[in-house]
């Protein structure tokens, strides 16, 4: 019974956010500011910067409220805005480079790595990677993007998005292990 009660509470506050209920639209803010900052912050390094962005992408989101079909979750839909709104920021800055050097990917390539590695570091190394190498990672791997949507939204081409995500991964395990090296002194 309180699952429908929650769910009808959802609808009500959107449908009130929508109608410029502030108080409302407070609510959905704080219900969904976390998880949003850690989408923003997952491409965006600089912690000012992804609370900018993820400020803006609300705001856009309560604009646009009214085109919610309220189909699918409200979470999903307002993680893409956050997304989108993340890209646009980077490309704004011109930090943004894709290499466009063909790579070749191995059928046996493994990404599987023996590690305790605390989640800030792991935070940490993907922060490291080149922008490119970073967005194109978090969007598959993290947001759960097809090459195909990846590609779309970044204008570049799938074979592009394969080579960035493969370069990714092979820098983070290169980096994972050093860093397992020097935390455990073996080689």
């Amino acid at each position: 019974m309180k699952v429908i009660q929650l769910h009808n509470n959802n609808t009500t506050l959107l449908k009130k956010a929508a109608k410029n209920d502030r108080e409302a639209q407070h609510e959905l803010f704080k219900v969904h500011a976390p998880k949003m900052l850690s989408v923003c912050r997952y491409y965006i390094k600089d912690i000012q910067n992804a609370e900018s962005v993820m400020l803006n992408a609300f705001f856009k989101a309560f604009v646009n409220l009214k085109r919610f079909k309220h189909k699918g979750s409200f979470e999903g839909w307002l993680r893409k805005i956050m997304v989108r709104e993340s890209i646009t920021f980077l490309r704004q800055q011109k930090k943004v480079e894709f290499s466009v050097e063909d790579v070749v990917i191995p059928q046996n390539h493994s990404n599987n790595i023996d590690t305790e590695i605390e989640v800030a570091q792991i935070q940490q190394l993907i922060d490291e990677l080149p922008e490119g190498y970073r967005m194109v990672f978090v969007m598959y791997a993290i947001e759960g993007y097809k090459h195909f949507e990846i590609a779309k939204m970044l204008d570049i081409t799938e074979g592009t998005s394969k080579s960035q995500l493969f370069k990714a991964r092979q820098l983070l395990q290169k980096k994972i292990k050093e860093l397992n090296t020097t935390s455990y002194g073996t080689n």
